[in-house]
């Protein structure tokens, strides 16, 4: 979908914004042929065991050029091929150096020793991370988030990052849930909870959920100087009436009470 939306070759540097405990977002770009990955975490999840065995798995899907998995949303396979797999864009010219013998020892390498860089190919795993100084401004060509901004305490902060790191004409992308995650009996049930009540749920955890909803974060993203080059959103009607919400969001919106869920793509300009 990047590639729809403009991204017309393969990023020399790429940052992810919490991984979790798997890099395999990270790797499978690098078999793409990024060469540089910054994974940004709050908790530190790594486990060099379970990732050199998902780059051997990758590999492995990426040799035989295996059909994408399992539909989610949103929906891409319309711009795949006819084997559900992207070769207009992975092309066997493409995969030919960057499944070669030499890169993958090095993609190993770089993931057996996070933060050395080796003939211009590194992964570097930040946590916890808070400041944008981490990385140097204008260097990344992409940044991307799953399910991840939700969780982000400061939102302000994430945004104004995201934009000092991105080269001009570089493209973020994030897919943003905005349900419960469990913590009410209706999927946005969350917004039924005083500020009290929500205090004493959150603890001393260092993340939950936000709360924010999707207004906040397209105001943030048009802020930062960034172009939206697609905007898909889910609605839901079963959750809660606009009775049932707290005093602290009683002036939400209709569209961010029944916004489920988004999937946004942006350019810096």
């Amino acid at each position: 979908m990047l590639w729809e939306n403009g991204m017309h070759s393969i990023p020399n540097t790429l940052a992810e914004l919490g991984p979790g405990g798997s890099l395999g977002v990270g790797l499978a770009a690098m078999l793409s042929g990024v060469n540089n990955y910054y994974a940004l975490d709050v908790v530190r999840h790594l486990n060099n065991d379970l990732n050199l065995m998902i780059l051997e798995e990758l590999i492995a899907l990426f040799k035989k050029r295996a059909e994408r998995t399992a539909k989610g949303w949103p929906d891409y396979d319309e711009y795949l091929g006819k084997k559900l797999f992207p070769s207009h864009i992975l092309t066997d010219e493409v995969l030919d150096r960057s499944l070669s013998e030499e890169r993958i020892a090095l993609i190993r390498s770089a993931l057996l020793n996070p933060g050395v860089q080796n003939k211009n190919m590194s992964i570097r795993y930040m946590v916890p991370w808070f400041d944008n100084s981490i990385i140097e401004n204008e260097t990344v060509d992409v940044i991307l988030s799953h399910s991840v901004l939700e969780h982000v305490v400061d939102l302000e902060i994430v945004y104004r990052s995201f934009c000092s790191w991105l080269k001009r004409g570089g493209i973020m992308s994030h897919q943003i849930d905005f349900e419960s995650h469990g913590l009410s009996n209706k999927w946005n049930g969350h917004r039924t909870y005083s500020e009290l009540i929500w205090k004493v749920i959150v603890g001393r955890r260092p993340f939950l959920i936000n709360r924010q909803p999707y207004s906040v974060h397209i105001n943030l993203i048009k802020m930062n100087d960034f172009k939206v080059v697609r905007e898909l959103r889910r609605y839901r009607t079963d959750g809660i009436k606009r009775s049932q919400l707290s005093p602290f969001w009683k002036n939400i919106s209709d569209d961010d009470l029944t916004c489920s869920g988004a999937f946004i793509q942006a350019y810096k300009q």
